[in-house]
């Protein structure tokens, strides 16, 4: 009988779904696949299920349900395709672990449903708990699930807590690089265009992560987060700029002792804790040589300046669907600049007046929060005109 831990991918295509079938491939007595999804990406999608032959691919875009059908007819893969189904794989009952790759409020439902159904989750989806954070925690209570975080600041986070259970913290540190634009004004960003945006000093990551990262917003999701990972008040989460990105994160306890996960940028790493935990299975990823980064600096970050960081803490004070509201309508903005329909500054802008014209609901429940994301996209596409 196989002991390998059977894995499931949301978003096999994008940069942590490619990186997390490295890390598989190179183990595999350890972990096996048995559902890959993508949204548009059939080419990879086919080319990745011959590879690794799952019991089941989704297919997001119904449009390319054929093609993908057709490419594996030889095999025993099964294919599905759409929202429905990508809930449904979920359900497997062979899969012990889901790894939720996909990007945004998409990954909300089938978390939920996979939670549901006692699956372990390696959590890259950020936005599922930024969105729904309370109803998420409360799930995972009820089905005694495990969640692993993949965000490497948050698998810093982790691995520092790891044997500390029971010390209280007094508060953790999230470490951002400070992206392309650390240290300009708020006149200099005003002009930065996407190509300029697109280049992150230190981090591989796909389109939407990259520009958030740029604007601060990827930081200000990662500390709504980080409350609800691991339950801790707005005052205790802090973010300071380490631009060599080395030290991926901190804690602090009530004793005054600090705990730092340290190490080169690379998403493999975190990913592979996540799936083997709570083993550390040896690898040939580059190491670390102090030798080489003589000096680690930090600095504040300037929220004057990147007003989405300022937004999300503002958001998570504000609690209920505010959240929801800002991961809606940054989504959309997001996409607008990528596009090049609204200057850089003009993310956070909209995306502040989106969060003073949605209605508030204290205590959204789950139908709440998809209205919620609805509204607010409509809101913004119509601003956007």
């Amino acid at each position: 009988m196989s002991t390998a831990r059977k894995i499931a991918i949301l978003g096999s295509t994008g940069s942590i779904g490619t990186q997390a079938l490295e890390v598989i491939e190179e183990f595999p007595d350890r972990f096996s696949v048995t559902v890959l999804t993508a949204h548009n990406q059939y080419e990879l999608l086919i080319e990745q299920a011959k590879k690794f032959l799952p019991q089941m691919v989704v297919i997001g875009n119904e449009e390319h349900y054929p093609k993908v059908k057709e490419a594996l007819q030889d095999t025993e893969v099964r294919v599905e395709a759409g929202e429905n189904a990508l809930v449904a794989a979920m359900e497997l009952p062979e899969t012990d672990m889901v790894l939720t790759a996909v990007v945004g409020f998409s990954g909300l439902r089938p978390t939920v449903r996979a939670i549901e159904c006692g699956k372990d989750i390696a959590l890259a989806n950020k936005e599922t708990l930024v969105v729904a954070g309370s109803l998420i925690t409360d799930l995972i209570e009820k089905h005694q699930v495990k969640m692993i975080p993949v965000d490497s600041e948050h698998s810093a986070l982790f691995q520092c807590m790891v044997g500390e259970e029971g010390n209280p913290l007094e508060k953790i540190y999230l470490t951002a690089s400070g992206g392309p634009f650390r240290g300009f004004s708020k006149d200099q960003l005003a002009k930065v265009t996407k190509a300029q945006a697109l280049k992150h000093p230190n981090w591989e990551m796909g389109a939407k992560i990259t520009i958030d990262s740029a604007s601060m917003m990827n930081k200000g999701l990662e500390v709504i987060e980080a409350k609800w990972l691991f339950h801790l008040e707005n005052d205790q989460i802090d973010v300071i700029v380490h631009p060599q990105s080395i030290i991926h994160s901190i804690v602090q306890f009530e004793d005054g002792s600090m705990k730092a996960q340290m190490g080169l940028p690379d998403m493999k790493l975190p990913i592979q804790y996540a799936i083997a935990y709570p083993g550390r299975l040896e690898n040939s990823f580059k190491r670390f040589d102090f030798l080489d980064y003589p000096s680690l600096t930090f600095e504040r970050v300037d929220t004057s300046v990147f007003k989405n960081l300022a937004l999300a803490y503002k958001a998570m004070d504000q609690g209920g669907n505010i959240p929801c509201i800002l991961n809606a309508a940054n989504e959309i903005t997001n996409k607008a600049f990528r596009d090049e329909r609204i200057s850089f500054l003009d993310i956070g802008d909209i995306n502040e007046a989106a969060m003073d014209a949605i209605s508030f609901i204290e205590h959204p429940t789950l139908e709440d929060l998809y209205e919620t994301d609805r509204l607010s996209r409509e809101w913004v596409r119509e601003k956007l005109g």
